[in-house]
């Protein structure tokens, strides 16, 4: 009976989204000759490395990393990284090392798999402080090699695809964190298509009823869609072939999730949002671009203030295309993006598209990828998670502004940045000494909001500073933690000099005057913080006590002091004459009349202060100890 059931399961299991022949199949088209090769035997590795492992489906585990290639095959990625993605967990979940796949395979393939196998290991602990450390791999992996990302968008395309064998529980934290980072991430590094479907799969998941209601609502209106668009279609080509310009006309329709944010962001119905539709205009060169711009504004009335052209300013994902919405002759307005073949190329696979050759970025593209090593600041400058998320979320998902300085060099921000973000983007002294700022000329309060095509100079003043209310009205990441930790550093340093005063202040009474700094480690060590400044900090801060900081500091000196002659004292225990001191021997700086000879300490339950009213206890082996009037042990000691 045994055969019989394993013969049900075998059955039960669905056939593989893909095969291996496909996928050569499919790289074969595209890629260099012997590509083929390389892939090949990548399958064959991780074929026999997870035999016998399942996934939640009951599928074999090697149909995940095979769909993960297959979907990089579809972005016509390089041999190299459909190789890696095929092992890309081997290191983690089978007994293959990473020196075995530099030697089978070379170093590309293998540091590849190492960054993405450290991408999945993330701490345990709450999910913000997860994420953040997951964000934070993900830029270092980035800065490295950005095909580590790229295969991870991969990976959790097919983990998203095959999301409902997973409890529903698990679904919405993947779902959420697919939606706040993965499909941002998708969108920054310009790979439209992973990012369309990331957000389709993650709102289908989080908000069912609604996705199921516009995808029914979106078929409803299929047929009249079509018929506008073909219309229209036809209608431009028309008039761009008389005018001698070879094109592509393309129809589009937005995807669910983008129609989902529209409704929710101008607060309308289905029914009220009437650009759902577009199409794509694809012409041989920059130059007929800009005519064929001039074309459809011939045939159609273009809509004030909706045309932007990012050929001249590219979007931080090197995005390009001009792009206008008209109203049509039927009333309806009409969204059209206009761009080369490459353009286009770009605007589907994004910075994929520069490994379809194998030939990376050029040293230009990199600098225009400025956002990656602004997170590459922020990750070294920021510890707190919190902090580290909102500035990262936050950038991921901003559109932009450009605006110019005073010499006609474009600056990126985020939409709604104010001049304080300019001023810090240009340089982090010039926005901690910003003054004022002018903008077109025109002097204008530093929360003003920059719209594109706005020129900024920064005001500054020698002895400035930044203001905490700046927090509030900045919009970039770098300049709210570039104000951050200014003025954590200025509060640092009040706190830590604060923190020493009240330590001396109660270290004096005793008379002692210097402390050894390993006794300062020992008590900082003691107490939880990493070095006796950040102890001493704490106590000007107010979150450690300074009698208690004191208190272990006098258990680890005085006993030394008590224990030795005064000639044998080791000169770092010494006590150290203080500004006002008179070198008197008594070492409390009590005088206890009529107690010549006799051995007096102060009470550290009370700690009595010059000019208090006191009253001195005789204790066996310990002298006088002397306390406040009202101490409550001193009453309780005068009762006996």
């Amino acid at each position: 009976m045994e055969p019989a059931r394993t013969e049900a399961r075998l059955r039960a299991i669905p056939a593989p989204p893909v095969t291996i022949s496909a996928l050569l199949e499919k790289v074969s088209s595209y890629a260099p000759e012997g590509s083929e090769e390389l892939i090949a035997g990548a399958y064959r590795v991780a074929h026999a490395a997870h035999r016998g492992q399942v996934r939640k489906s009951g599928e074999p585990f090697v149909y995940h990393p095979l769909a993960t290639g297959a979907i990089l095959a579809e972005l016509r990625l390089d041999a190299t990284t459909i190789a890696a993605a095929l092992l890309h967990d081997v290191l983690e979940d089978t007994g293959v090392t990473k020196a075995e796949l530099a030697g089978q395979f070379g170093d590309e393939v293998a540091e590849i798999v190492d960054g993405v196998t450290k991408l999945g290991n993330l701490p345990s602990g709450n999910l913000e402080e997860a994420q953040a450390e997951s964000l934070r791999k993900m830029i270092v992996a980035m800065s490295r090699d950005v095909r580590v990302i790229i295969i991870k968008l991969a990976d959790r395309l097919h983990n998203m695809r095959t999301l409902a064998y997973l409890k529903r529980e698990t679904q919405l934290k993947k779902a959420t964190e697919t939606l706040e980072i993965y499909a941002p991430l998708a969108h920054r590094l310009g790979i439209y298509s992973l990012k369309w479907e990331l957000e389709d799969l993650s709102f289908a998941t989080l908000h069912p009823r609604r996705y199921e209601e516009i995808k029914r609502l979106v078929a409803a209106r299929r047929g009249d869609r079509e018929a506008f668009i073909n219309g229209t279609a036809a209608e431009l080509l028309r008039h761009l072939r008389e005018t001698g310009t070879e094109a592509e006309v393309h129809g589009r329709v937005k995807h669910f999730y983008s129609i989902y944010n529209k409704m929710v962001r101008r607060n309308k119905e289905f029914n009220e949002i009437y650009d759902l539709t577009g199409l794509r205009v694809v012409v041989d060169s920059v130059r007929d671009c800009y005519g064929a711009l001039g074309v459809i504004h011939s045939i159609w009335k273009p809509i004030p203030g909706r045309f932007k052209d990012y050929i001249a300013m590219p979007k931080f994902n090197m995005y390009q295309s001009l792009h206008t919405t008209v109203m049509s002759n039927e009333g309806k307005l009409l969204e059209i993006q206009i761009r080369t073949d490459e353009m286009d190329t770009t605007a589907e696979y994004g910075i994929a598209a520069h490994w379809m050759y194998k030939h990376g970025l050029t040293d230009r593209q990199v600098d225009r990828l400025g956002w990656l090593k602004s997170m590459m600041e922020w990750q070294h400058e920021t510890t707190d998670s919190s902090e580290f998320m909102e500035s990262l979320k936050g950038e991921l998902v901003a559109d932009e502004v450009f605006v110019f300085t005073p010499k006609g060099d474009v600056v990126s921000l985020p939409s709604g940045a104010t001049p304080i973000d300019f001023a810090y983007h240009v340089h982090t002294e010039i926005g901690h000494r910003t003054i004022g700022a002018k903008v077109n000329d025109r002097i204008v309060p530093l929360d003003s909001e920059l719209v594109s095509g706005d020129r900024v100079q920064v005001i500054t003043g020698k002895n400035s500073g930044p203001s905490r209310d700046w927090l509030a009205v900045v919009q970039s990441g770098r300049a709210r933690n570039k104000i951050r930790q200014f003025f954590n550093k200025a509060d640092r340093e009040d706190n830590l000099s604060l923190g020493r005063e009240k330590i001396l202040s109660l270290l004096k009474k005793r008379r002692i005057g210097k402390v050894p700094s390993g006794i300062l480690e020992d008590v900082a060590r003691a107490t939880n913080h990493p070095s006796p400044d950040d102890m001493l900090a704490a106590v000007g801060a107010g979150s450690l006590s300074a009698e208690n900081v004191a208190g272990r500091i006098l258990d680890l000196v005085q006993p030394k002091e008590e224990q030795e002659e005064p000639k044998a004292k080791s000169p770092a225990l010494a006590p150290l004459p203080l500004p006002g001191d008179t070198g008197a021997a008594d070492e409390t700086g009590v005088r206890v009349v009529g107690s010549s000879g006799i051995l007096t300490r102060l009470a550290r339950c009370c700690t009595p202060m010059p000019g208090d009213d006191i009253a001195g206890y005789v204790s066996l082996g310990r002298g006088v100890v002397v306390h406040s009037a009202g101490c409550v042990n001193a009453r309780a000691l005068k009762s006996r």
